[in-house]
């Protein structure tokens, strides 16, 4: 319900006048206002329901103000607004219009229309409140990524036109198959143009959507690289849902795969169909996009993870790519994912959605097990002629030939598997970090050495360079053990540049490229060289390499982390999908103990590791089994805070703990954080997040207590 914002703020010594304004924020009770202006109101629909851009939890809701006639015809639904609230200038979304309010204070008036241009949908604006409620967040820290800034400029552009206008013509009344079983679908020709001919079950899925009917998916895919590649397959979705007549939405993790999905749009889709929305384009390019979008002339976005609110008309597809990727995640509150926004959005428009990656996630396994989504696996045989050769250097068999390679960095088979390799083309390194030596000990103690003014981990970004601290940035040249006393350091690890330097010394004759940190390549040519690369930071050959070494294996499935295992997977069966097929002498090694994990690898498994790692986490209660929230703040707003939730008796609570993470950089903090996480089914969702919401607004208004955060089901926080 809207209220009468305050005409005033409440100063410092006026108790009365900030309990009125607290009261009126949350029973709903109205503040004395300041007179009307001397416009008349609007004839018609005089009432406007804005939402606030504001950061405080408990003005996440709409308030009433009234229209002047003379801003009638520009105050439309959607519109950027400002207006008066509580003495200053805010700035808004008029969301509503109305014919009368239910408040019976006396209203403000609307202060001004930014710009006549409807940037906010009610499709988008709904996706957001939902968001929000998932999240137990704000709408308007979700509008903040939905709603890219105002360029005027660019507005002169579509001036005089309205938004929508040149949408396609698909029919949005078309009844959408949401299972996409209830009607018979002819199979297409086994084409050579249609990658999904690989997968079981996967030409039908493009026949529905090309029938206009809204499947859903989740893709094993087997290629990284040549025409059979992930791109050319999502490629494959979007034209048959653009010939159905609708729209599509592809969100894929950084630019590098962003380039190569337009690459492969504009061989299957009209030119001017799909344009890029990312926020690394600029402001300009950005906002050029998303009205492009907004006013029809292009109906599919490919984009970072805000394009998951693109202002597609008629929207029959979304698509996510590799939604295991941590940048998929907002790293602002409510630190939504992109998969839930897309799943969110698909499940309120009636769109089909396709969740592709070469590993399959434990969230997208839960989507199979539960019936909302398919699995798109091709067969065993084809798995095998597909892919590359894989082996393990801690097998018996390799052990018994190389009694150190458990030992060694880079063993014995490894050499050999590079050495053949070069005779056939480019060489793939994986390492686990980037930088020289992202870690450093004691040589005499072995103790890590740590920084003596906030205890962070010390690097040393070059062989000359000085150790510093990776978490405040200061230089230790004079760095002592406090343990031993000692002076000397010695690299616990070996990041991208150090492996680069010595692979450079062991092969002199060869070419030794580095993609890693601020350095990332997009592609390499076939010619012989070693490629030295991060994790997600692989270039792409145009035939594929000829062999792979997946190096700090054992280090990567040792993290502290409930993902360790999982995400580790997900590095390697990335990096082997782009090596080219054991038929055509593609060799992957993996340097690692041998483990669970590894034994996916080289049965090349997704699915049967997702399977695995999913009835584990049901076993022991964890996400994504179950939901849950992670609060953070004093040791006692905590206890205050879970207290006020009263949580029902499914909720598991864990904690308090103390935070043993580095402080924001140049925060000053001092107080001590404890974090508290609370376990709770997805059936008791609708209850407990609410209850989060709702506690967070009411100490944000009667700035009560300490604050706590809240994230939920944040993929870093296990």
């Amino acid at each position: 319900m809207g209220e009468h914002p305050p005409q005033r703020a409440p100063r410092e010594g006026h108790a009365p006048a900030e309990e009125a304004v607290q009261l009126s924020l949350l029973h709903g009770f109205s503040p004395p206002a300041a007179p009307v202006g001397k416009s008349q109101p609007a004839p018609e629909l005089p009432i406007a329901r804005v939402l606030l851009d504001s950061p405080l939890p408990h003005l996440d809701r709409p308030f009433d103000y009234l229209v002047p006639a003379e801003l009638s015809d520009a105050a439309s639904p959607g519109v950027r607004v400002k207006v008066r609230f509580g003495g200053q200038e805010l700035a808004g979304f008029l969301i509503e219009r109305l014919a009368s309010t239910d408040t019976t204070a006396r209203l403000v008036n609307l202060g001004k229309v930014v710009s006549p241009v409807p940037v906010l949908s009610p499709e988008v604006l709904g996706l957001a409140q939902s968001v929000a409620a998932r999240y137990a967040g704000s709408v308007h820290d979700v509008l903040r990524v939905a709603v890219p800034p105002r360029v005027a400029r660019v507005e002169k552009e579509f001036a005089g036109r309205v938004p929508g206008a040149g949408a396609g013509t698909g029919s949005p009344e078309q009844p959408a198959d949401r299972s996409g079983t209830s009607e018979a679908v002819p199979e297409p020709t086994q084409s050579e143009q249609n990658p999904f001919r690989r997968y079981a079950h996967g030409p039908r899925f493009l026949s529905h959507l090309a029938a206009g009917h809204s499947p859903r998916a989740v893709l094993s895919s087997l290629r990284g690289y040549g025409p059979d590649a992930w791109p050319r397959e999502i490629a494959a979705a979007v034209e048959a849902t653009v010939l159905s007549g609708r729209g599509a939405v592809v969100v894929v993790p950084d630019q590098k795969d962003l380039a190569r999905v337009m690459d492969a749009l504009q061989e299957r889709v009209p030119a001017d169909t799909a344009v890029r929305l990312t926020g690394e384009d600029g402001p300009t390019p950005r906002y050029r996009s998303f009205l492009q979008l907004l006013y029809g002339d292009a109906s599919v976005a490919v984009g970072t993870r805000s394009a998951a609110y693109a202002p597609v008309a008629n929207l029959g597809l979304v698509c996510i790519w590799d939604d295991a990727d941590d940048l998929h995640a907002e790293q602002r509150a409510p630190y939504q994912h992109a998969r839930d926004v897309l799943l969110l959005r698909a499940e309120a428009a009636g769109a089909g959605m396709l969740v592709a990656s070469h590993t399959r996630s434990t969230e997208a396994q839960r989507l199979i097990e539960s019936g909302w989504a398919a699995a798109l696996d091709a067969e065993r045989a084809l798995v095998r002629a597909s892919t590359a050769r894989v082996m393990s250097t801690a097998d018996t068999f390799n052990l018994e030939r190389d009694p150190l390679a458990a030992r060694a960095r880079i063993p014995h088979a490894a050499w050999k598997a590079a050495q053949d390799g070069l005779k056939r083309g480019p060489v793939l390194v994986q390492v686990a970090r980037t930088g020289f030596s992202p870690a450093l000990s004691c040589q005499d103690c072995r103790e890590p050495a740590r920084c003596r003014q906030c205890q962070g981990p010390l690097a040393q970004s070059g062989r000359n360079s000085p150790p510093a601290c990776r978490w405040c940035a200061r230089p230790e040249p004079r760095w002592h053990c406090p343990h031993c006393g000692s002076f000397r350091l010695r690299a616990s690890t070996a990041g991208a540049g150090r492996t680069a330097e010595e692979l450079g010394r062991a092969f002199p004759s060869v070419t030794v490229v580095s993609s890693a940190g601020d350095h990332i390549r997009a592609e390499v040519p076939d010619a012989p060289a070693l490629v030295v690369a991060t994790p997600g930071a692989e270039p792409v050959a145009p035939s594929g390499y000829a062999a792979a070494l997946l190096l700090d294996g054992t280090a990567m499935l040792s993290r502290q982390s409930l993902r360790a295992q999982e995400e580790t997977l997900r590095r390697w069966l990335t990096a082997a999908a782009l090596v080219r097929p054991a038929s055509d002498g593609g060799v992957v090694v993996v340097t690692a103990d041998d483990t669970a994990t590894v034994g996916h690898l080289l049965r090349w498994d997704p699915a049967g590791a997702a399977e695995r790692e999913l009835a584990l986490r049901r076993e022991l209660g964890l996400p994504p089994a179950v939901r849950y929230a992670e609060l953070t703040g004093s040791r006692d707003g905590l206890d205050s805070f879970v207290s006020r939730l009263g949580l029902p008796e499914s909720a598991r609570i864990v904690g308090p703990a103390p935070v043993e993470e580095p402080p924001a950089h140049g925060s000053g903090e001092t107080t001590p954080r404890w974090r508290t996480l609370c376990f709770f089914p997805y059936g008791d969702a609708n209850v407990i997040t609410p209850a989060m919401r709702s506690a967070k607004a009411a100490l944000s208004a009667r700035r009560t207590g300490d604050p706590v955060y809240i994230r939920v089901d944040a993929t870093d926080g296990l």
